[in-house]
């Protein structure tokens, strides 16, 4: 143990000192040359909805740069987008970075946050008759493909010995997943919050499993490398992400206001989203060799049961340059 930490920090220790040219050369990238002249390009989520929070929270008034926003599924998708270069940055659970990581993606990891385990859960029909994560072998279960649940599903199902193919996963979406397991066509769900309260008080499935021990609960904000070589878009970077820190603990405090304002944007009754809000207290983290070793780890049990093509490097996608907000939004 002693050994690998002492790896881990000096993988950190490399990654800060690169970090003025993440994965690249150290070139800046060509584009705006000031912070008044950049447009942001943020990739949301309609269940986690930056621009909603950051609205909520008033963070976005007093921007020096524009902002321009696209709306996706969930988090793979995102990161797709911005290996592609038509988006600047995004929020995502543990798991997309891990499947980003693998394709070689051009991404940087540049902000951290925790969140609480028991509304990242495995859902099952009211009146299903599995009373036990055991009892999932040979049973049909949704999960979004490269998501945090696709990380807590593998989590549960080695805690009981099982391998994922003991399962017949089910990759949906979750809207889909939803609709098929309320329809019968999956016997569970793997789902993650706004969404486990919505399974829960809309069709009255069961939680059989949550994520406590099994996963971890980080979220990753995320850009690519071609952006932080430019300065320009760097400091707008850092900007947006302290406004989204900020916004974060925001509705740690506000919990009742911020459920009623994110129910109406993305459309769930207010009881789902102040139940959900109540499971999603979060912390800023910053992105230090326990972060890495507990992703590290994720990552390879990905690996070892076949879903990623070879063994990821982790720390290489780990860009530590902004851990000061980490310290300072804590702080506030």
């Amino acid at each position: 143990m002693t050994g690998r930490l002492i790896s881990l920090l000096a993988a950190l220790a490399l990654t800060v000192a690169g970090a003025a040219g993440c994965g690249g050369d150290g070139a800046e990238a060509a584009g705006p040359a000031k912070v008044s002249e950049v447009t942001l390009k943020i990739g949301d989520q309609k269940g986690a909805s930056i621009q909603t929070l950051l609205k909520a929270a008033g963070e976005l008034d007093g921007t020096e740069y524009e902002l321009e926003w696209a709306q996706f599924t969930s988090g793979p998708p995102i990161l797709e987008a911005i290996n592609a270069g038509a988006v600047d940055f995004g929020s995502v659970g543990n798991t997309p970075p891990v499947f980003a990581a693998a394709a070689r993606s051009d991404i940087a990891i540049v902000g951290g946050t925790a969140v609480a385990l028991d509304g990242q859960a495995i859902l099952v029909p009211k009146d299903s008759a599995i009373r036990s994560p055991a009892e999932l072998k040979g049973k049909k279960v949704a999960v979004a493909k490269g998501s945090s649940a696709h990380a807590q599903l593998l989590g549960v199902l080695k805690k009981e010995g099982l391998r994922f193919s003991d399962v017949q996963a089910q990759y949906l979406q979750p809207a889909d997943a939803l609709a098929a397991l309320s329809s019968g066509r999956v016997d569970a769900w793997a789902a993650w919050e706004p969404y486990t309260a919505q399974a829960e008080q809309q069709v009255g499935a069961r939680i059989l499993v949550d994520g406590d021990g099994v996963t971890n609960g980080y979220g990753f904000q995320v850009t690519s490398r071609k952006t932080l070589r430019n300065a320009a878009k760097t400091a707008a970077l850092k900007d947006f992400l302290a406004r989204y820190q900020r916004a974060v603990l925001w509705t740690n405090t506000h919990q009742a206001e911020w459920a009623r304002i994110w129910g109406q944007a993305i459309g769930l009754p207010e009881p789902v989203a102040r139940k959900a809000v109540e499971r999603r207290l979060a912390k800023i983290v910053p992105l230090d060799a326990t972060v890495i070793a507990s992703e590290q780890e994720l990552a390879d049990s990905f690996t070892d049961a076949g879903l990623l093509p070879g063994k990821v490097k982790f720390a290489d996608y780990f860009d530590p340059r902004f851990n000061d907000l980490a310290a300072r939004t804590a702080r506030q």
